[in-house]
């Protein structure tokens, strides 16, 4: 651990290193139990994708994972240590999560929305960095054009790029993206998950929720499936993402097809 103007600043994980791992995690809210045991661990360097239908605990689990949501059970830790004991500035420069809706109540530019992600690193030496780092996170994300116009007068597809760009911006070792392609168009949806390899490939550790099982098949590294609040696989894409349980998960007959030029699993409903 760094230490930048009299604050830590944390060292990027090794490639391949365990950053994350939440184990047997229960959450009951109002009598209702929304993760029963759920387990998952996030290694540096690869894209793990939470998949499995309505209902499953696939948020939920992401953000017990963010430490938004404290556990009734199990455990969460983060680079060793429990997810409690980090204090909320220090946690959010571990970690990034962007959730399912940008909801911003007052026009803020753009441009503005994505410096909130800089917000932790005021006071150290990071901060330096700034104005490179909302410029290159901007252009990543295709959102440079509308920089200056108000968050609220942009469509969906444009503020969920604008809101990934501010998640990139806060520049953690552990990006939680949930359901980051829901808004977008074809070329936005490939462009985001290309985005989510780079960081992977730069030692970061991706958690993404999907529900397109094609589009996880594709940019995984690793797939966890869950059903009713538990995990009921972890694994690689290949080995998860077979027709008889995909089918059971779902409640809906699958084929898995190989792509016929990438070998990449295609998944897709059967129909009459």
């Amino acid at each position: 651990m760094r230490l930048r103007t009299g604050k830590a600043v944390p060292e990027r994980p090794l490639l391949g290193a365990e950053l994350l791992t939440a184990e047997a995690v229960r959450l009951a809210v109002g009598g209702r139990e929304l993760l029963a045991g759920a387990s998952v661990r996030v290694t540096a360097g690869e894209v793990l994708a939470l998949l499995g239908p309505n209902g499953a605990g696939k948020s939920t689990l992401l953000s017990v994972i963010a430490g938004d949501l404290p556990p009734t059970g199990g455990e969460v830790r983060l680079r060793g240590r429990p997810l409690a004991d980090y204090r909320t500035v220090e946690l959010a420069r571990h970690r990034a999560l962007l959730p399912q809706s940008a909801a911003l109540s007052f026009p803020f530019p753009a441009g503005e929305v994505v410096r909130m992600g800089r917000a932790p690193w005021a006071g150290t030496a990071a901060a330096a960095e700034d104005e490179a780092v909302i410029a290159e996170v901007m252009a990543a994300t295709d959102s440079t054009a509308f920089a200056e116009r108000p968050f609220t007068a942009l469509s969906g597809g444009e503020r969920a790029r604008v809101a990934l760009a501010r998640v990139l911006a806060q520049r953690t070792p552990l990006l939680l993206l949930d359901e980051p392609t829901a808004a977008l168009d074809l070329r936005h949806q490939e462009l985001v998950l290309r985005v989510a390899r780079e960081r992977a490939a730069a030692g970061d550790a991706v958690v993404v929720v999907l529900h397109d099982l094609s589009l996880a098949a594709a940019y995984a590294d690793r797939v966890v499936l869950l059903r009713a609040g538990a995990t009921v696989a972890d694994g690689p894409v290949a080995e998860v993402l077979r027709a008889p349980l995909l089918s059971e998960v779902y409640g809906h007959p699958v084929e898995v097809l190989p792509h016929p030029r990438t070998g990449v699993p295609l998944v897709l409903p059967e129909r009459p």
